[in-house]
């Protein structure tokens, strides 16, 4: 350590020993002034002065930390469940670089039931707000919240269809699901909204774990249904009760029935971290959710409890046990179950097995969290390679760490649109995507398209720059582009993406001459996969606008153009410019239409004129 660090660490240490012994929280800052890392403690004094005293025994992620720090503010609170609670916010707010990230609950995968309606209603949703309605999850994939939400309508009978209810009971005949006893059908009024309520009510608690209870309560009604000689009803039940038990099926049986407890571990080494959390719900594995942390981010005691406090603040149910892998010191261990039963209303117990089948638990997710850490450092370090090859056969100064792709999209003249996605450290990220809807022209200029694109984005940074534009084009975007942005003094690389006559990955191409990438099986694969996603994305906006389009489209209000006919206009002209260019007799050709609909067309674009005498 150098004279000047040592001298840091000395005024930091006297600034330490002049903390309360109260809690509260403290933000370490870098030479800039940035917050770079927040923690929170009972004994404010005791805990920051901790990280100035006796270097040697830190971890190296701490002293790595510690390179970096220069200063350090605080925040006193009156409760220790204060500051862990303003800790999670201050996280949050700054995302710290060696903090764990806690994220802050969107985009996570939820299923609804809104109980305040007079006939609930379960739905998939991605957000999560304080409207009254009952969340449960977050779930592992959105595939598993949709599985587990089909399970639970097909076991109470609850409907799928996009019916609004009472408003729509009576206007339709039941459907199919009806007949097959896979749903009660308020639709046709045999259903009051107090039983529907009930089934919802069930629905809940199947949904929060309590599988085995709606099991055995299922079972009554089946054998019930039968002694009543009511075997329609009972063959209903019990195709009701087949489907929870698929549902186990697909499930790892790890305990006794009613068994139900989280199980957290922890693994952890120089060159990152993950967390694993299986959720044991009536003896069974119904779901695990994994997370990875690089390197640079700190997961000692103070941290990890941090990251569990913030993750049970989301789940809408919480097990009276939480088993861990990995050790907490009395007062962590206390911290967590103090805010579990503060802050989000529930009573647990942190266990830390010794022996049996919960250290065997415990450590089949430890060795999961393992796995998935390993999983994830390879991706890593494929990806670096990837990059490094990108930056040297493109002559960048810097390896890119954030590409951003553009295409253009269009149905003729009409919606035209620009479509960005974003690849950060390997992986495409979903909320960096935007769609840019034209505006600089009306007709087909995939130049003027791209160049408005590119430069309504960089005016307007969402995050920050990204250290590479891919275009989907050839030489002439990337110089139109690349002047543009130029122009405003942006200096950022752009390259094209060439596709062959086939429209698949050829090679790149800066403005001046192409690079051939199709050797490299690796990079080629990357670029390619790039290329069919800005595609995708771009193509299928561009069709919802075309679709919004051709329902708003001024033609179905000529007289006899309907939406059929309109749909068939829009097809085969390739959009309105089109038809209203088109003449009679290309109007007369188009199947669908007879000669007094082509009349009316064109009467309409062309003022009076019925176009038959030209």
């Amino acid at each position: 350590m150098d004279q000047e660090k040592k001298q840091i660490i000395a005024r930091l240490r006297e600034k330490a020993a002049g903390l309360p012994l109260t809690p509260g929280v403290y933000l370490m800052k870098d030479k800039t002034g940035n917050i770079i890392y927040v923690g929170k403690s009972k004994a404010m004094r005791n805990r920051v002065s901790s990280y100035f005293i006796d270097l040697k025994n830190h971890s190296a992620k701490t002293l790595a930390m510690l390179s970096f720090v220069q200063d350090f503010d605080y925040i006193l609170t009156d409760t220790n469940i204060e500051a862990l609670a303003l800790e999670n916010k201050l996280i949050k707010l700054h995302s710290p670089k060696f903090n764990i990230k806690l994220k802050d609950g969107r985009n996570y995968p939820y299923l609804k039931l809104t109980l305040s309606k007079e006939y609930p209603v379960l739905s998939f949703t991605r957000k999560r707000t304080s409207d009254g309605a009952r969340y449960f999850g977050p779930y592992s994939t959105s595939a598993t919240a949709l599985s587990i939400m089909k399970t639970a309508k097909k076991t109470f009978g609850l409907h799928s269809c996009s019916r609004v209810f009472p408003r729509d009971i009576g206007k339709e005949r039941p459907c199919l699901y009806k007949q097959l006893g896979q749903c009660v059908a308020p639709c046709d009024g045999s259903v009051s909204s107090e039983e529907y309520r009930n089934l919802n009510k069930k629905a809940a608690a199947f949904l929060r774990g309590d599988s085995a209870a709606v099991r055995r309560e299922l079972t009554a009604m089946m054998e019930n249904a039968a002694e009543q000689l009511n075997f329609e009803t009972a063959a209903v039940i019990r195709d009701r009760i087949q489907a929870l038990d698929a549902c186990h099926e697909k499930q790892t049986a790890v305990g006794a029935e009613g068994d139900e407890k989280d199980v957290v571990a922890l693994y952890s080494d120089d060159f990152g971290s993950a967390i694993s959390v299986f959720f044991i719900r009536d003896g069974y594995i119904s779901d695990k959710i994994t997370e990875y942390f690089p390197p640079s981010q700190l997961t000692e005691q103070n941290a990890v409890v941090a990251y569990l406090c913030d993750f049970y603040l989301k789940r809408e149910f919480i097990p009276d046990k939480i088993l861990l892998d990995f050790h907490l010191d009395e007062e962590q261990c206390d911290d967590l179950s103090e805010f579990i039963s503060v802050q989000c209303h529930a009573k647990t117990k942190i266990i830390f097995p010794q022996i049996g089948e919960s250290k065997k638990l415990c450590a089949i997710a430890r060795q999961n969290a393992k796995e998935f850490a390993e999983k994830e450092r390879s991706f890593a370090d494929k990806t670096d390679r990837i990059s490094v090859k990108l930056a040297s056969l493109l002559g960048l100064e810097v390896v890119p760490q954030k590409i951003e792709a553009f295409d253009i999209s269009n149905f003729g003249s009409d919606n035209i649109t620009a479509g960005k996605i974003a690849v950060v450290n390997g992986k495409f990220s979903k909320k960096d995507y935007r769609i840019y809807k034209i505006r600089s022209t009306e007709i087909q200029d995939d130049y003027a398209s791209m160049k408005e694109a590119v430069l309504r984005r960089l005016k307007h940074p969402e995050d920050t720059f990204p250290d590479l534009l891919l275009l989907d084009g050839g030489k002439n975007h990337v110089s139109v582009v690349k002047n543009a942005i130029e122009k405003e003094g942006i200096a950022i690389p752009v390259i094209g993406m060439v596709k062959d006559e086939f429209h698949k990955t050829r090679a790149l191409t800066t403005e001046d001459s192409e690079i051939s990438i199709a050797k490299d099986t690796a990079l080629f694969n990357f670029i390619y996969g790039i290329q069919e996603e800005i595609h995708r994305f771009t193509v299928s906006k561009m069709h919802a606008a075309k679709r919004k389009t051709v329902k708003k489209s001024v033609v179905s209000d000529i007289p006899g153009i309907g939406s059929k006919k309109t749909k068939i206009l829009i097809t085969h002209f390739k959009g309105l410019n089109g038809i209203r260019n088109a003449s009679f007799d290309e109007l007369l050709a188009v199947k669908g239409l007879n000669r007094k609909d082509a009349s009316n067309i064109y009467s309409y674009f062309h003022t009076g004129d019925t176009g038959e005498n030209i």
